[in-house]
């Protein structure tokens, strides 16, 4: 009997902007200070793309990437690009990196979840490797915050960065590696608590809309963190639950950086201690689709992260949307 084809993770690569903003910054823009910043969210300092797009910093984080695991871009089947922030609504971004990495023979796609996007993209990713049809499938994590922040709004100016993170999915039947299991969720109940109302086809750009910055972020930062504690935790203790694994047996929880008290109750409520949780909010904010994987590949490089190890990666965002998956790490 044939096994299974499963996903797994087998190269994984980043990018951040050289600009850092450091919260001595906004204590000079807003009405906020370091101490404050650092205590209510756990960020000291996040990135700022001065000249770009998103689909730019996509790509540097594919081409550094495949410095790692070079191939024939040919053989490149699928882009999955999840963002938030595209180049533009069409064409699609996933577009915009084919055509600037070379990438000839392969399709692809922009995926939106807000801060859900990497898990959600991830397990796109996963299921078409899956069905056989595809060997070399891309995703990429990237978000140019700061194109949609309004930096007068102290309540969402200092949470985020700008950066991108990509991964490469290809098949093993090795049953003991790659993506076991996800659970992933939305609530169309949330869509007022963090949004951006603006630009879409329900209101649509004009002179009104821009004049009061309606194509900004906007947070409602206590209903957001109420539901996310919540949320976060109780999907990772389930995927934990729904596949027999105990706290002793996870290498790593894998959360979304968004803050950093969300991702401590969500490790207390698995069981976890804080090494085994990765953690880089403090250096590069919420990069919302880029933060998952920007963890995975530093951790990686880093020499944290060892073939065969459990981890258990969370997220939660607009929408809302939430999740969580199970994999095991099969990268020397």
């Amino acid at each position: 009997m044939q096994n299974k084809i499963k996903a797994a993770i087998t190269a994984v690569g980043m990018y951040v902007p050289d600009k850092v903003l450091d919260n001595k910054y906004f204590e000079s823009i807003v009405d906020t200070n370091d101490e404050w910043i650092k205590t209510r969210t756990g960020i000291s300092e996040r990135r700022l793309m001065e000249n770009g797009a998103t689909s730019d910093m996509a790509v540097y984080a594919i081409e550094d990437m495949l410095k790692d695991k070079n191939f024939d871009r040919d053989e490149i089947d699928v882009i999955i690009v999840s963002t938030v922030t595209p180049d533009m609504f069409f064409p699609a971004t996933a577009c915009l990196v084919q055509e600037k990495i070379g990438a000839n023979n392969a399709w692809g796609f922009d995926l939106s979840a807000a801060c859900s996007g990497f898990l959600f993209a991830l397990q796109t990713g996963a299921s078409l490797i899956e069905s056989g049809r595809y060997k070399k499938v891309i995703v990429v994590g990237s978000d140019k915050m700061s194109a949609i922040t309004d930096y007068t709004d102290r309540n969402t100016c200092i949470l985020f960065g700008d950066a991108a993170s990509a991964v490469l999915l290809e098949p093993t039947e090795d049953d003991k590696y790659g993506i076991h299991d996800s659970i992933l969720r939305v609530d169309g109940k949330g869509k007022e608590a963090l949004y951006m109302k603006a630009g879409g086809s329900a209101l649509p750009a004009s002179h009104e809309t821009v004049d009061n910055k309606l194509h900004y972020i906007y947070q409602d930062g206590k209903a957001v963190f109420k539901v996310a504690v919540k949320g976060m935790a109780d999907v990772s203790v389930e995927i934990m639950e729904k596949n027999n694994l105990h706290s002793d047996e996870v290498a790593y929880l894998v959360p979304h950086q968004a803050n950093l008290r969300i991702i401590d109750a969500t490790a207390q409520r698995m069981g976890l201690s804080k090494d085994k949780v990765m953690i880089n909010i403090d250096k590069y904010g919420n990069t919302t689709a880029a933060t998952i994987p920007l963890c995975l590949t530093e951790y990686y490089r880093d020499g944290k992260l060892k073939k065969g190890d459990n981890l258990v990666l969370a997220a939660f965002g607009a929408g809302y949307t939430w999740g969580s998956m199970y994999l095991t790490w099969g990268m020397d």
